[in-house]
């Protein structure tokens, strides 16, 4: 089996497919061509669009893992958000469609937070590491297709883009990561 991820190598996802398959690892803009050469896509941290041609050219779809309890904090840095606006936090792996992050789940955790001890980079930290840990302990079922899709209702949830991230950060600084979640929501 062949596997193209799209996103940085750096992470326990790669390593942990690499000693089952074939995989090439992508973080620049991939078209139709590469992707049907592919039996699956896996994007993980990968920053560009995916268009639609590119969508329909792969074998099983484009599998995304992305650190925030879907529909909830769509798009640019959930971590962030599912804070600032009190939203449920966790992880989800689904499939990639013309949205963003809207494609139909295929499976997620809900996570906690001590938010007395716990910052916006401890937090990091933790979503990803269970979302490497949701992919392998799934990978499986996933190429099984035994799981039940949910299908997303997009017109709820949030989402959030680059702009409204920085108009956050820009107010804080880098110290905006270190910073107790109880103390960052005093000071929104």
């Amino acid at each position: 089996m062949k596997i193209l991820f799209l996103g940085n190598e750096k992470n326990s996802i790669v390593e942990f497919l690499k000693k089952r398959y074939v995989v090439e690892v992508r973080n620049v803009k991939v078209n139709s061509h590469l992707v049907s050469q592919f039996d699956y896509v896996v994007s993980y941290g990968y920053a560009h669009i995916i268009k639609k041609d590119v969508l329909n050219a792969t074998k099983n779809g484009i599998i995304n893992l992305h650190i925030s309890y879907l529909p909830w904090n769509r798009g640019s840095s959930p971590n962030l958000w599912s804070f600032v606006e009190d939203t449920k936090k966790g992880v989800t792996i689904h499939y990639m469609d013309e949205g963003i992050d809207t494609g139909d789940i295929i499976v997620q955790k809900e996570m906690q937070f001590n938010e007395k001890i716990e910052t916006l980079e401890t937090s990091y930290i933790k979503l990803q590491n269970e979302i490497e840990l949701l992919f392998k302990n799934n990978w499986d079922n996933i190429v099984n297709k035994s799981f039940k899709i949910k299908k997303q209702l997009k017109e709820s949830g949030t989402i959030h883009y680059d702009k409204d991230t920085h108009k956050v950060l820009d107010n804080f600084g880098d110290s905006i990561w270190k910073l107790p979640i109880n103390e960052l929501r005093k000071r929104l």
